[in-house]
């Protein structure tokens, strides 16, 4: 086994693996709950960006409802971003975990 070639090829990994990882920030995922009353966007890199509440569904008198939703959204966006990124970094690596 050429060791050269091994190490050039580990650079090169680790260039796209780089390259791959400032994209994930460029793209988003979004996810809706209750009903689409509340969405929220995330970016590949697991980050909340957005996120948007209809009017209709603020009720003063009914906070835990508004909290439940939103904390749902967030939290489907997260794993989606981060589902994202580990669908983009597992095409590099090859399925590795590094």
């Amino acid at each position: 086994m050429n060791l050269n070639k091994l190490m050039k090829q580990a650079q090169k990994m680790q260039e796209q693996m780089a390259k791959t990882q400032a994209e994930l920030e460029t793209k988003t995922v979004e996810v809706s709950a209750g009903g689409g009353k509340v969405r929220v966007t995330a970016n590949g890199a697991g980050d909340v960006i957005a996120i948007k509440i209809d009017r209709e569904v603020v009720d003063p008198n009914d906070v835990a409802f508004l909290e439940e939703i939103v904390l749902s959204a967030v939290k489907q966006a997260v794993e989606q971003g981060k589902a994202l990124a580990h669908s983009e970094m597992t095409k590099i690596t090859g399925g590795l975990q590094l």
